[in-house]
């Protein structure tokens, strides 16, 4: 049996995103990101439905019943340090870990929950740095333990459809982690 707590990495992927979205000016929420269907407002608002649906989904609940994108929020920051504290509250019950979840994709223990959604905010982070000019402040450890989960569960093939992200990006093996991330998630690095 797998004993890895995927925690502490989901925490540091939603500690970085924290910062991220903490230091996003306002002039940048029009500004394109490498997520091709959103620019940097609607970035902030998948992001805030990111953070609901794995709470929701650690919870027992279906996150399909919540948008894609969070809309009509005007203080994102303060919007995703309250849904923070819920989820931060859910994660500190370690029976989430093995708890039945169901996901946009699949049905899965709450522990392989935590690893995939640990990669959709690190690629979502890369999306927000590098849309908002801030990539230098990416934590490239999280991204070198993050990627062979990633490449192990979102598979190079079957892309679209439930797999929302586009075909592998090659990029150098002596890429930066976070490169080697996003091009394997579809983005042109």
């Amino acid at each position: 049996m797998n004993n890895f707590d995927p925690r502490p990495l989901f925490v540091r992927a939603l500690d970085q995103t924290q910062q991220l979205i903490d230091g996003t000016e306002l002039e940048t929420l029009d500004l394109p990101t490498p997520c091709t269907e959103y620019d940097v407002r609607t970035l902030l608002g998948h992001l805030l439905t990111v953070s609901a649906r794995i709470n929701l989904a650690l919870r027992g609940g279906d996150p399909l019943t919540i948008p894609v994108v969070t809309t009509g929020v005007d203080d994102v920051p303060a919007a995703w340090k309250e849904r923070r504290v819920a989820l931060d509250s859910t994660l500190a019950d370690d029976s989430v870990l093995g708890r039945t979840c169901k996901l946009p994709w699949g049905t899965f223990p709450g522990a392989a929950a935590i690893g995939a959604y640990t990669g959709e905010l690190a690629t979502h982070a890369w999306d927000l740095a590098t849309a908002t000019g801030r990539r230098d402040q990416l934590d490239e450890d999280l991204a070198a333990q993050v990627l062979p989960m990633v490449r192990q569960y979102v598979p190079a093939e079957q892309r679209g459809g439930h797999v929302p992200f586009g075909p592998v990006v090659p990029v150098a093996a002596d890429a930066p982690p976070y490169d080697q991330l996003a091009g394997w998630q579809g983005r042109q690095v």
